[in-house]
């Protein structure tokens, strides 16, 4: 009896640690660590993924594309990218990846311009000078938010030039105005302090564009196999947000612990910038981690237009899952 009783309990024993065992997910974020991507870097070093019993990695991308494509083929369990990239992808072909929560709820697109331009709307863009990366995804909008605001993009001076070149361009007056998100405004704003100027940024959606853009997407096998995984991977997302909001700071160290080389100040007004896309009047509305089907369907009226899809080349609410929306 006592050898059945000893042999009963080192079976538990072994058994323990594997039922115990945190659930292991692979995060890759849709570009670079900064403080844009702060939640996830301070829900790491917070412990808040821990005391979910997840075990996280996060990972670096290269955009939204390469994130939606190490998903489609299982490198990675969930990740970031844009929602007017996953949308395309979604509406061109067979994707086995879903969207589970908006990350922000307002584009981040914007038109920045200074204060010697005499630019004061998108309205007065036209005649001018106006430079972006070949890359960003705001080249596709661009027509479509010129057209919104009676600008023919045809009388626009359109030129293509490195990422990192656009904040120089634009402090030496060499182009009138730059296609950038607004939370790569900082270091921009210090590039045109120091030439004597004022940086003016013009956001999309103060000019009519509106719909979700960063989101949190996951495979659909680790969404079959491992459903509660991400359920607790996304609870965790909306605390850290709202940490996140409640100390720009300790987000900002969050980040810089995974990027030592970072300059702490630039961080947190990265942070500070990027709070505000994912926290809003929109998430005050419909709660945060929540998808919104008028704004799911009024993101892909803007990715149709982009792209010359027909309208109902996708349902937009058939490839979102709203089973783990928050509050």
């Amino acid at each position: 009896m006592m050898r059945r009783t000893f042999l009963a309990a080192t079976l538990l024993c072994a058994m323990a640690p594997a039922a115990n065992a945190a659930d292991a997910l692979s995060f890759q974020l849709g570009w670079l660590p900064g403080g844009d991507r702060a939640p996830a870097y301070l829900a790491l070093q917070r412990g808040l993924f821990a005391a979910e019993n997840l075990d996280v990695k996060i990972l670096p991308g290269r955009g939204s594309t390469d994130t939606i494509t190490k998903l489609a083929t299982g490198v990675v369990d969930v990740g970031e990218a844009g929602f007017d990239a996953f949308l395309a992808a979604k509406a061109e072909g067979t994707v086995p990846v879903t969207a589970v929560m908006p990350f922000f709820t307002k584009p981040p697109d914007a038109l920045l311009t200074t204060s010697a331009t005499g630019i004061a709307s998108l309205k007065d863009i036209g005649g001018r000078s106006v430079a972006t990366s070949p890359f960003t995804s705001s080249n596709l909008t661009w027509p479509v938010i010129l057209k919104l605001n009676d600008v023919d993009p045809a009388q626009v001076k359109f030129i293509k030039a490195d990422a990192g070149a656009l904040g120089g361009m634009l402090a030496a007056g060499q182009v009138d105005a730059v296609i950038m998100w607004t939370t790569s405004a900082p270091p921009v704003t210090t590039m045109v302090a120091a030439a004597g100027k004022q940086l003016k940024i013009l956001p999309w959606s103060d000019y009519g564009m509106a719909g979700y853009s960063q989101t949190i997407i996951a495979s659909d096998k680790t969404l079959a196999e491992r459903p509660d995984a991400i359920r607790r991977f996304v609870k965790v997302m909306r605390d850290a947000i709202r940490l996140t909001k409640a100390d720009p700071m300790a987000a900002a160290e969050a980040v810089k612990v995974a990027v030592p080389q970072a300059d702490l100040a630039a961080l947190k007004a990265q942070v500070e910038v990027s709070v505000p896309l994912m926290m809003n009047e929109i998430t005050a509305r419909d709660g945060l981690g929540t998808f919104s089907p008028d704004l799911v369907r009024k993101t892909w009226e803007w990715v149709a237009k982009a792209n010359n899809y027909p309208a109902d080349k996708l349902d937009p609410m058939s490839v979102v899952s709203t089973k783990y929306a928050g509050s």
